[in-house]
């Protein structure tokens, strides 16, 4: 691969992450909500997807590469919906999109 080509994928990684960061910065601020998971990846197939695919057609990466860039975003997001499920977990209180909070059960 050429040395432009990974500066290139260093950088659509970076935004990735930037991109996670900004979904858990939301989610600190309005409550986790498993749609911020599927917006991260709509974000992910909609912008990054047909990049990579694109440098791949151009033969600019091998499949091998095509694969790990491309499952370095999906790890993204399922650590970002891990983090989700988790940051649920700790705050049950949370509003939830129909407006109304999430009922909790004890064990009883």
């Amino acid at each position: 691969m050429e040395e432009g080509v990974r500066k290139e994928l260093d950088e659509i990684k970076g935004m990735v992450l930037a991109w996670k960061e900004s979904y858990l910065g939301l989610a600190a601020s309005d409550g986790p909500d498993e749609s911020m998971a599927q917006d991260f990846l709509a974000e992910i197939e909609s912008h990054v997807h047909p990049y990579v695919m694109r440098l791949y057609d151009c033969n600019y990466l091998s499949q091998s590469e095509v694969v790990e860039v491309l499952s370095f975003c999906h790890k993204q997001v399922e650590e970002l919906r891990a983090s989700l499920r988790d940051a649920e977990a700790e705050h049950p209180e949370t509003i939830w999109p129909e407006g109304r909070e999430k009922e909790t059960f004890s064990p009883h």
